[in-house]
């Protein structure tokens, strides 16, 4: 990503709870054509808004509770966000799982059932050393090369490499993985997902202080 020298640096601030709507709508744009969401929900002009509705009952009942997700944008807007779970948070419990489903039929409808082989797969292989797990990242398209998406990775690496604690992530788009490789994330499993026509998803792991 490239931004002009004239222009400011991004501020980044922790997430608030009046910033859900406005980070899950940036994520939901943003993921519209993530290949892995394009497989789960296949097909309609409506995929972003039913993303950003999926991200936004993620962020409330997940990630929000853990007061590690950031935003940044140019002025106040919202225009990029990260969800970050601290080490020891990133698994998701069957009894949560569990009360999620209702929602989360109401989102996914007859694909919850992929969506769930999916995540599962994923999970088997999310390793268990202590780690910052980045479970999305995203920038709304019309603010994309501005540096945005590098300043939320910045701002959490740079404490994973001061608290010598390594990061972790799962890649759903080839072409982001040199992007990541950039900040030290290196692949360590290429992992196709579950199912008739099941995309790749890139499993990709950073230790403290390994800049690419």
């Amino acid at each position: 990503m490239t931004s002009s020298e004239s222009q400011p640096s991004p501020v980044i601030r922790v997430a608030a709870d009046a910033d859900v709507a406005a980070m899950a709508a940036v994520l939901g744009r943003a993921f519209d054509d993530d290949p892995v969401w394009r497989w789960i929900l296949p097909g309609g002009p409506s995929r972003s808004r039913r993303l950003a509705n999926l991200f936004g009952l993620a962020m409330r009942r997940v990630h929000m509770p853990l007061g590690a997700s950031e935003a940044t944008g140019r002025d106040t807007a919202v225009e990029a966000a990260a969800l970050w779970d601290p080490p020891g948070h990133w698994h998701v419990s069957t009894g949560r799982q569990m009360r999620l489903l209702v929602p989360l039929l109401g989102v996914l409808g007859t694909r919850v059932p992929a969506a769930l082989r999916a995540l599962g797969a994923i999970e088997k292989h999310h390793p268990h050393e202590p780690h910052w797990y980045l479970s999305m990242l995203g920038t709304d398209p019309p603010a994309q090369g501005n540096g945005l998406g590098g300043a939320l990775l910045r701002s959490r690496l740079d404490r994973c490499d001061a608290e010598g604690v390594p990061a972790y992530l799962e890649s759903s788009k080839e072409r982001n993985v040199p992007y990541y490789e950039r900040f030290g994330f290196r692949v360590t499993r290429e992992l196709t997902l579950p199912g008739r026509g099941g995309p790749p998803v890139w499993l990709m792991w950073r230790e403290p202080g390994k800049d690419g």
